[in-house]
This record gives C-alpha cells, sequence and structure tokens, in this order.
C-alpha cells in the first residue's frame, strides 16, 4: 500500500524511471538536468538537500520558502512527491500555494494523487498551517477535482 517517506537514496532508479516518463519534470522537481540525476553521489546529495530544506536556517534560493518534501511510495517504487510549503510569499499566495503534488504518468488515474494530498493534509496541520492554501488554474479540472477530493472548497485562481 503507498505511503508517504521521507525522500531516500534508495528510490534512486525509480525516481530516474519517473523523470524519464516526463522529462521536462527533471528540472522542476530536480532542480538539474538527465544527465547528473543519474549520479547517485549527486542524488544523495538531493535527498540531503531536500531533507535541509525543512529547516529555516538552510540556504536556500531567493524566493523559496522552508518546506517538507515527502514522496510518494509503494515499496521501492516513487510513485509522485508531495511538498508542503512552511509559509508563503506573495508568488505562492497566488501559484502554488502552501501544498504541491506531482503523480508520475504510469500512476496517475489511480487514486494516487488524491491520496497523497490526504495523507499530507496532517503533515501540514502539525507544521501550523491551517488552513492550508492550495491552487490550481481554472482550466485544470484534475487538480480541482483532486482537492476538493480532499475536503477543500472549489475556489481556483484564475488566470
Amino acid at each position: 500500500m503507498p505511503d508517504l517517506m521521507n525522500p531516500d537514496v534508495r528510490f534512486h532508479a525509480s525516481f530516474v524511471t519517473a523523470m524519464d516518463e516526463e522529462p521536462g519534470m527533471v528540472a522542476y522537481l530536480f532542480r538539474g538536468d538527465e544527465e547528473t540525476l543519474v549520479d547517485p553521489g549527486v542524488f544523495a546529495g538531493y535527498v540531503a538537500q531536500l531533507i535541509a530544506d525543512q529547516s529555516e536556517e538552510s540556504p536556500r534560493p531567493e524566493g523559496f520558502v522552508p518546506g517538507t518534501t515527502l514522496w510518494w511510495v509503494d515499496g521501492d517504487e516513487f510513485l509522485g512527491r508531495i511538498a508542503v510549503r512552511h509559509r508563503l510569499t506573495e508568488q505562492l499566495r497566488r501559484v502554488g500555494g502552501h501544498i504541491g503534488y506531482w503523480i508520475r504518468p504510469s500512476a496517475r488515474r489511480k487514486g494516487h494523487a488524491t491520496a497523497a494530498f490526504r495523507a499530507a493534509l496532517p503533515i501540514a496541520y502539525e507544521l501550523g498551517i491551517d488552513p492550508a492554501l492550495v491552487t490550481c488554474d481554472e482550466d485544470n479540472v484534475g487538480s480541482r477535482r483532486i482537492i476538493e477530493a480532499a475536503g477543500a472548497g472549489s475556489s481556483p485562481r484564475s488566470g
């Protein structure tokens, strides 16, 4: 049964395979490129950075806030990720909100996004996030349904 887990190097091969399914996400999720992603040492550094990002004191790019990244996994299979941003910037109030999620294409339309999103809500609450702001594009019906299925109101951002 899938569950949220802390990022871990044991998911390296599965993470790489997931990125192969949607190459455009490599730069977004990994903050790197396909060539460096396959290097175990680089990947270990990436995992360490994701864990460090939870701390207020960790260095991060301008405009980024502390965040808890969790991976939605089934056994050793990386299925997707949840990002819980500890606070909002003006930009995150417009686009992104407190919680973002991504499910690899081969695992979509199987309830994983809804289940992972629901599993992340208590974690956000433990971080003092209540209520959590979650946004989606007005025309993103799938995301709106996921958010609503988790008990949220329907007020997608426009634009």
